[in-house]
Formats: C-alpha cells, structure tokens, sequence
C-alpha cells in the first residue's frame, strides 16, 4: 500500500502562488500515476492535474490550465503542484492519490484512484 504525504498548502492573498508537495513512501512507476484532487465544502471532489510517472504526460483540468503546474521527481518519489495566479474559487482541501493515467472527457475520475494522502487546506483570500 503506497502511503502518500501532502504539504505546502496555507493561506494566500488572491493572484498569489504556492507549491504543494506529495511524497509517496513507493510505487510502481512503469503503471502508476499521481494526480492532485481538490475538495471544496458542499462540492464534489475534482480532479485538477494527473502526471504520469513513467514518461511524464501530463492532464489539466480546465479551471486550473495555465495557471497551475504539475511537474515530479522520480529521484525524491515526490509531484509537486505548482499554483499561480490563485483565486478564491481555488480554495479547497488539495489531496494528491495514485492511480493509472486515465481521463475521459469529464475529466478525473476519483475512483479510479486508490492511494489518498490526507490532505492540506489552500486558502486564497484578501
């Protein structure tokens, strides 16, 4: 069982940034993803960005292109999430979970992911 370890969530003034961190205790990489999920209160867990640890492909969901960067480091077993240009609709509880690279044209799908981290709150308000 991958265990998975979030960090570099906090409180951020709108148009900030921050980069969140996922250490993965192991993985097989040649079949494995990671990809970041983000639940806010009183809505439905959504997939935000997936990289695939083999070749480094990567999926965005559509609210967060262009501003947010998934990027990883085979050497640390770790994917960052890089996040600028932040809003406030951004706010939400970030968990990062492994899986294979999969999406469908309603984007990531929770249940195909079966390792979760437990979390880390990113806040974007004046």
């Amino acid at each position: 069982q991958v265990q998975l370890v979030e960090s570099g969530g906090g409180l951020v003034q709108p148009g900030g940034s921050l980069r969140l961190s996922c250490a993965a205790s192991a993985f097989t990489r040649d079949y494995y993803a990671i990809a970041w999920f983000r639940q806010a209160p009183g809505k439905e867990r959504e997939g935000v960005s997936c990289i695939s640890m083999s070749d480094g492909e990567t999926y965005y969901a559509d609210s967060v292109k262009g501003r947010f960067t998934i990027s990883r480091d085979n050497s640390k077993n770790t994917v960052y999430l890089q996040m600028n240009s932040l809003k406030p609709e951004d706010t939400a509880v970030y968990y990062c979970a492994t899986g294979p690279f999969y999406y469908s044209d309603s984007g990531l799908s929770p249940q195909h992911f079966s390792s979760w981290g437990q979390g880390t709150q990113v806040t974007v308000s004046s």
